[in-house]
């Protein structure tokens, strides 16, 4: 599969290879900052098929954490790219950004859900996780 999206403004553009390693969405708490409000619907891409292709993406990481999530977002127009989780070999792919959203398809399951806020729908039949599965 290839994959190929970029910023609201067009600053950055990126590509994605390869197999999606997992479709979720999640509601986390850090997700609901970024997406203003609601779940954040993502897919973990390889790091090896991942690249971006035009300008570069400014980042951020907390400091207070030990193990914290880098975001990598456009500098100019402030549109949320891709995360980076230091114990995943993958790119956390923003569904949004992606030129042809409809290529995700739907979600395998929900994650974090111990952090959804009632005003998040959650399709029928979707498997849930209160945390990451398998943490």
């Amino acid at each position: 599969m290839k994959l190929e999206g970029g910023c609201y403004c067009g600053a950055v553009r990126y590509v994605a290879e390869g197999e999606p390693m997992m479709k979720a969405q999640c509601h986390c708490r850090e997700c609901q900052y970024i997406s203003g409000g609601g779940p954040n619907m993502f897919m973990l891409m390889p790091n090896e098929g991942f690249s971006y292709t035009k300008g570069a993406p400014r980042k951020f990481a907390r400091s207070d954490l030990d193990r914290p999530v880098i975001r990598e977002f456009c500098a100019e127009c402030g549109t949320h790219l891709v995360s980076r989780h230091p114990d995943y070999p993958a790119a956390i792919v923003k569904i949004g950004t992606l030129d042809q959203p409809g290529l995700f398809g739907t979600p395998q399951m929900a994650i974090f859900t111990i952090d959804k806020q009632e005003f998040h729908q959650i399709p029928a039949g979707l498997p849930t996780f209160h945390q990451m599965p398998n943490a």
